[in-house]
């Protein structure tokens, strides 16, 4: 009979172990103006839930989807000059 727990535990005793890379950490770090963005916009976006957006509600809103963008363009545009430099 064998035990389903022995299995488990193998698999999550691997995964948890480790730290995070050199190059997983380098990855966070590029991503962090995006995530920084994301999270000025759901702040402005939590801010109107219990209340009647004013103007400078949904400017501060519009304001943060525009860095968003901004900064999934910066990373893209990153990612695409990587990609074609690592290629040559």
């Amino acid at each position: 009979m064998e035990h389903i727990v022995a299995l488990q535990d193998l698999v999550t005793a691997a995964s948890l172990d480790g730290e995070p890379s050199a190059a997983e950490l380098d990855a966070i770090e590029v991503e962090m103006p995006l995530i920084r963005a994301e999270v000025e916009l759901l702040d402005a976006q939590i801010m109107t839930l219990d209340r009647t957006p004013t103007e400078l509600d949904e400017r501060r809103v519009r304001r943060a989807r525009n860095r968003v963008l901004a900064a999934r363009r910066d990373l893209t545009n990153r990612a695409g000059v990587v990609q074609s430099g690592g290629a040559a």
